[in-house]
């Protein structure tokens, strides 16, 4: 497990939840790469924190499906199969297809404009070093998800973005899948701009798809 460098956990707020919010950080950055044991009692060191939170952390993460908790032997970070990552897109792009539908009903002019905006300092980040991955603070699939103004749906689709996160962890480093994804955006927002949820939803099932099959190939297994 790589070292944490940030400073302990403060008591403000629940202490579990905000316990819950470090390790699931550790997991999705690779701190604890996929497969990894995780050792209660160094992770509570690094994080300065009591086993007690740490373990219903646990439980939390594992029930969102990013650990694996094994009796007898502990929990691990979740580790997937090629069937696993293809029923977590296709749930995915259900989710999302209707999100699209209805930021594409609902979105005021502002927030298409904050849209375009969004994928364009995008572009301009990754213009600037051509082995940079896609920034993760201009996801546009959470900021559509949000948009949406479906709470329920909104929470779903974060919790499966989680795990497709953790599943994708090599294939969404690679630089030339970030600038394929920018030109899929830069039509997605294209079609949202012009309301037409059918061409919205169309294009973003294949961007979908085509993050569902390099992350299938990043996994060095084959997809049935």
């Amino acid at each position: 497990m790589k070292k944490a460098v940030n400073s302990p956990l403060t008591r403000d707020g629940t202490f579990a939840r905000r316990t819950e919010e470090r390790v699931r950080e550790m997991i999705l950055d690779g701190t604890l790469p996929p497969g990894e044991r995780l050792n209660e009692v160094s992770i509570a060191e690094v994080l300065g924190i009591s086993r007690g939170p740490l373990r219903e952390a646990i439980q939390r993460l594992a029930g969102e499906g990013l650990l694996t908790i094994v009796s007898h032997r502990g929990a691990f970070v979740k580790t997937f199969e090629a069937g696993e990552v293809d029923d977590l897109y296709e749930l995915r792009t259900a989710l999302e297809a209707h999100s699209v539908r209805l930021v594409c009903r609902k979105a005021t002019e502002e927030e298409l404009r904050e849209l375009e905006q969004l994928v364009g300092e995008a572009g301009e980040e990754l213009s600037q070093d051509p082995d940079r991955p896609y920034p993760a603070d201009r996801d546009l699939h959470t900021r559509l998800t949000w948009m949406s103004g479906n709470d329920a749906l909104a929470a779903a689709t974060v919790e499966v973005q989680r795990q497709i996160s953790l599943a994708r962890q090599t294939s969404a480093k690679k630089p030339d899948r970030a600038r394929e994804a920018l030109v899929e955006h830069e039509r997605l927002i294209a079609a949202i701009v012009d309301r037409d949820e059918d061409r919205a939803a169309e294009i973003l099932r294949l961007h979908l798809d085509k993050a569902r099959q390099s992350a299938v190939d990043a996994l060095g297994i084959t997809s049935e």
